[in-house]
């Protein structure tokens, strides 16, 4: 079957990627490396697919091109945020409370874990690589709208709050040489970020229900919603949301943020 073939593809592709990147990990000694490989992953998924494609495929390539839009800029987005700087807090803790086996259980839940998990969410590319009636129809139209807007929250989000960081260790460094009448807010609480709390997030969820819009016309586009609600669920529940708001769950500035912000949906701020 067709579809097999291109879950086949998928898994292994990102299965050798994966390896190769907790092969540069282990000589960096920085398992960080998993964040920027995350985004570049589903462009080799991608360029796995439709190296073996046969024949032309519309609605492959509207998918391919839509992926490897967000897998590029993600990549591009985390290798600038990741420069010069050390492991991440999470992964340090990893290593230090895996100890001798860190080696190996890194690879397994870590590496290899998020290549099953690339796999699973790539379902849109593999869903349509494999499709029967290639056309691009009306419902593939309004996906890629929903991707659109999707895609503006996350580069949007991703850029006001690069700026905004870049703005306060600017005026960090001046604090250093001068004292500073006005206090620098820790959170960014403007633009997309008044809408709510992770408009990143919040993006790229939306993205993923906007490809499997796309391809749900397909032969087996209904089952692609295994994409989306996998993506959903992580960042909502499991990586996402949940692990950055514990990391400030005791500051009195955050808090208030949160009493106004909604956590993910976009909306009006309360109490204004």
């Amino acid at each position: 079957m067709l579809i097999n073939d291109g879950i086949l593809i998928a898994l292994v592709s990102a299965v050798v990627f994966m390896t190769a990147n907790y092969i540069l990990a282990q000589l960096k000694r920085d398992t960080s490396i998993v964040d920027v490989a995350w985004g570049l992953g589903f462009f080799v998924v991608a360029l796995s697919l439709s190296i073996q494609l046969d024949g032309q495929n519309d609605i492959f390539s509207l998918v391919h091109l839509l992926v490897v839009l967000w897998s590029v800029r993600l990549f591009m987005h985390i290798l600038l945020r990741r420069a010069g700087k050390d492991e991440d807090w999470r992964y340090a803790n990893w290593r230090t409370q895996w100890g001798r086996t860190h080696w190996w259980r890194s690879f397994l839940q870590v590496f290899i874990l998020q290549a099953v998990l690339m796999t699973v969410i790539a379902a849109p590319l593999y869903v349509s690589w494999a499709a029967e009636d290639t056309s691009i129809q009306w419902v593939s139209i309004v996906g890629a709208a929903v991707w659109l807007l999707g895609f503006y929250f996350e580069s949007v989000g991703d850029y006001q709050l690069t700026k905004f960081i870049q703005d306060k260790n600017l005026n960090r460094a001046k604090k250093g040489k001068k004292k500073s009448k006005k206090k620098q807010p820790e959170f960014l609480t403007t633009g997309l970020w008044r809408l709510t709390r992770h408009p990143n997030y919040f993006g790229e969820v939306t993205q993923w229900w906007g490809l499997w819009i796309i391809v749900l016309p397909t032969s087996y586009g209904l089952a692609a919603i295994v994409s989306p609600i996998t993506i959903t669920a992580l960042l909502l529940w499991v990586s996402g949301v949940p692990m950055l708001e514990k990391k400030w769950a005791d500051n009195k500035e955050f808090l208030k943020y949160k009493q106004k912000t909604n956590a993910f949906f976009p909306g009006k701020p309360k109490g204004r």
